[in-house]
């Protein structure tokens, strides 16, 4: 579908919004992607809060080159769908890592998080960092177990003490 300039320009100003708020974002090759998967990929973003687009490049270079993610742009080659995170670094990046898995013509081409292109050992890296809900559900269960552990010291060391006054 052909874009006339201002559709042009209100994709541009959108798409820098976006940006300026997103904390991450992560660049892939959707090609031989077929539509109805790119739907459930957009599905589950919506989900995870992570905003998807596919623009062209030449629009793309325009949007990024005013936001924190112009080291991107060496990467603009060829077919690109761009994800970003609004509310956690990781997010964009585990639900493409959990895409690409599912389809394996999904490649991940970069991502860029506190202004710097990440390498994919980074990559990964970012995608492991828990969220806040993970982090608070792990310290949870740590000190529930931690509780029960000293619970059953304690009851051991009073049954130990009965038993030597008993004898």
């Amino acid at each position: 579908m052909a874009l006339n300039l201002q559709n042009k320009k209100d994709i541009i100003y959108k798409t820098i919004e976006i940006s300026k708020s997103a904390i991450s974002a992560i660049i892939a090759d959707p090609s031989r992607i077929t539509a109805n998967e790119i739907t459930k990929l957009r599905k589950k973003a919506r989900e995870k809060n992570v905003i998807i687009n596919i623009i062209r490049n030449t629009l793309l270079r325009k949007i990024i080159k005013k936001t924190n993610f112009k080291c991107l742009k060496n990467i603009l080659k060829g077919q690109n769908i761009i994800a970003y995170s609004i509310d956690h670094p990781g997010s964009a990046v585990k639900l493409f890592k959990e895409f690409s898995k599912k389809n394996k013509n999904f490649q991940i081409k970069g991502a860029a998080f506190e202004g710097k292109l990440l390498s994919l050992s980074q990559i990964d890296y970012l995608a492991n960092i828990p969220t806040i809900k993970e982090a608070l559900t792990k310290l949870v269960i740590t000190l529930k177990i931690a509780s029960i552990g000293k619970l059953v010291y304690i009851i051991y060391n009073v049954c130990k003490i009965k038993e030597k006054t008993k004898i």
